[in-house]
């Protein structure tokens, strides 16, 4: 079993027609595959899988692999490939999946969502570090995802408080004063400080476990502002839960904390943060390769948030709008969306209202990066096309500049910069695309974020493609290798 104990066999097996068609497809060996694979495990806290070539091989011959292999290759293909690949098209058995941690059709009831955001935040602390969690998730996506969320607009019925409480918790007193709830607050304000500086993997365990106490807190009797206070604070954690674990990597983890954050966010009545949710679900599906589904779920934002939201945060919705345009090939809407967002950022802070902590991240830089990387999208899906690479230029490079002097954001200037380094790629430009990944990957060495690693590494790997005999490719390809190897494990 290769060491590892990854696999089990079954009598007469068969050729796997349907993982050997997948695995041909995708242009990988025997021995990246099972590289790919020891690389995601380790990020699932799985260290106990140990695959080679040979097991690879056997798993193409009909044996079946054992939990939570399904679902790395899983994740694996469906990022190679640009759409959901589930564990059923590669011809592998899925895991049981208990209601409790899979799926994202769940009733929309206060008590039901405290129980499953305790349920589901015990069982990260728990059990990710052996890679059960993430095994028993699957990502959701077209009608499966968008019909459930759609659901978040429907009233409360009226006479209905928004979360009754559990009967066994009935007689338990509050032990919750003013000032314990305003630490707790504050506290998610300074988990996101440190996400956006040192990245999703140096503080997840925290933040999920702050959210589980918040939880225990949300089952004992409370004033009715205190509970939306605490539901409000439960969706903030849930979502920087999500967005850590997007960060490094645990996407169907990831799915669910956004999940469940917008069930806080409902019951907390605030319709904005919601939207911000849904925005962080439309900004995985654009990187999973469904800009359908980001439109839908954006556009769902958009309308439920559009009488109350501030214009900082309906300005990032269309920016968000543009990126899926961008990405489904539409250039005109795109273009569009962009001036949307430009001309609503102008009036961002003009009335003087304050604006919650979760929207200050959006400022002048980010609005930058965002459209700029519209219009870099739009050159791959035109064929990589010179015209709008050109377009991208000129506005990731003031997004590059602004970040430069922003010592909060370091995970947005590296992703800025490697940004940077594709746009020149598009152009043509080897040695300046290689001197932006450079600097990202100074960066990258301090930051601990997955998604930087990943886009740096695929720059990279596009780079040595279509420019290998160049000299300074060849000298990053080595300071890659030397100072980031894939050895990055998700916390």
């Amino acid at each position: 079993m290769g060491g590892s104990g990854d696999g089990e066999t079954s009598a007469g097996k068969r050729p796997n027609e349907r993982l050997g068609s997948w695995f041909v497809r995708s242009g990988w060996s025997k021995g990246e595959l099972a590289r790919q694979v020891n690389r995601r495990a380790r990020q699932m806290g799985a260290h106990h899988i140990s695959t080679d070539t040979s097991r690879v091989r056997r798993w193409l011959d009909g044996e079946q692999p054992r939990e939570p292999i399904p679902r790395i290759l899983s994740e694996l293909f469906s990022e190679r490939f640009g759409s959901v690949v589930a564990v059923e098209d590669l011809g592998l058995r899925a895991a049981h999946q208990s209601p409790s941690v899979s799926g994202v059709d769940m009733p929309w009831a206060g008590p039901q969502t405290v129980s499953l955001l305790s349920e589901f935040s015990r069982s990260d602390l728990m059990l990710a570090r052996r890679g059960f969690l993430g095994a028993s998730l699957a990502l959701a996506a077209g009608p499966t995802l968008i019909e459930p969320m759609q659901r978040w607009l429907v009233p409360t019925p009226p006479g209905e408080p928004a979360a009754e409480l559990p009967a066994d918790h009935a007689r338990r007193p509050s032990r919750l004063s003013r000032p314990e709830l305003e630490l707790l607050e504050s506290t998610t304000v300074m988990f996101r400080q440190w996400d956006a500086q040192c990245g999703g993997g140096l503080r997840r365990k925290a933040v999920v476990g702050q959210l589980h106490e918040v939880t225990d807190l949300l089952q004992e009797p409370q004033p009715g502002t205190t509970s939306k206070r605490l539901f409000r604070c439960a969706a903030e954690l849930a979502e920087l839960a999500g967005w850590m674990s997007y960060d490094v990597g645990l996407q169907p983890t990831a799915q669910k904390y956004f999940v469940l954050a917008l069930h806080a966010a409902k019951e907390a009545g605030d319709k904005p943060l919601g939207s911000y949710i849904l925005s962080s679900m439309s900004r995985q599906m654009i990187h999973l390769g469904r800009p359908d589904d980001a439109l839908e779920l954006v556009h769902l934002a958009q309308y439920g948030s559009r009488e109350c939201a501030t214009p900082r945060t309906q300005a990032m919705l269309y920016a968000m709008e543009a990126r899926a345009y961008a990405n489904m090939g539409q250039p005109s809407k795109c273009k569009r969306a962009v001036r949307m967002a430009e001309d609503t950022f102008s009036d961002a802070g003009a009335d003087g209202e304050p604006e919650p902590d979760w929207i200050r991240f959006f400022s002048e830089a980010e609005l930058n990066g965002e459209n700029g990387h519209s219009f870099r999208d739009l050159a791959y899906v035109a064929g990589r096309s010179p015209t709008y690479a050109s377009l991208a230029e000129p506005v990731i490079d003031d997004a590059v500049a602004l970040f430069e002097k922003d010592e909060e954001h370091q995970r947005s200037y590296a992703l800025n910069l490697v940004g940077m380094a594709t746009v020149h790629l598009l152009k043509r430009e080897p040695e300046q695309s290689t001197s932006y990944a450079t600097q990202a990957l100074h960066i990258a060495k301090r930051v601990r974020s997955e998604r930087v690693n990943t886009r740096l590494r695929k720059t990279v790997d596009t780079a040595v493609r279509n420019f290998g005999e160049v000299p300074a490719v060849i000298d990053l390809t080595e300071l890659l290798a030397e100072q980031l190897p894939e050895t990055a494990e998700a916390v």
